[in-house]
């Protein structure tokens, strides 16, 4: 994909596509175009309290589950908090505190979520993401994790494009 730049030192995506609009060129951003590379993941047997620990750790609300490199499920902040709130989780009782330790990743993710490719035009993970009401998506490119496209990714790339009075289409 070509991209027309407005000046020599302009080679943001941002930049490539203001210049190629201001052109009347035609330009298709992709998921690879805005998904976080490579991001945090855990292994399925993973503790509730590790999980935990690492999306405070990281600032993230959705992490892969991979068994052996492979994409075995996705578990998010939501099924987090749903574990949390269980009767049996977190009231002042020492159990409550074991059982952080013994509730794993698997027990708790969406097995087999549905995922994305760098190259699908990124429109359509965005409606993927407002359909199924997810806050992310995993990114595979032959059956391995290179990313993950989420809800934020979208709104940092609009709040770029209003940010320069940049439309799309106008």
């Amino acid at each position: 994909m070509t991209f027309a730049t407005r000046s020599p030192k302009c080679n943001t995506l941002h930049c490539k596509i203001r210049g190629s609009l201001s052109q009347q060129e035609s330009i298709m951003v992709t998921v690879n175009d805005l998904m976080t590379v490579i991001p945090n993941s855990v292994p399925p047997h993973t503790p509730m309290r590790t999980v935990i620990g690492v999306m405070k750790t990281e600032g993230c609300r959705q992490l892969p589950v991979l068994d052996n490199g492979k994409l075995v499920g996705i578990i998010t902040d939501r099924d987090v908090r749903l574990v949390m709130n269980s009767p049996v989780v977190l009231h002042g009782r020492w159990q409550d505190e074991e059982l952080l330790d013994s509730v794993t990743a698997e027990s708790c993710m969406t097995p087999n979520p549905i995922t994305v490719t760098p190259n699908m035009p990124a429109y359509r993970a965005a409606e993927m993401l407002s359909i199924y009401k997810f806050g992310g998506l995993p990114v595979l490119e032959n059956d391995t994790l290179v990313g993950i496209i989420t809800v934020t990714d979208f709104l940092e790339y609009a709040a770029k494009m209003l940010a320069e009075d940049v439309v799309p289409g106008l």
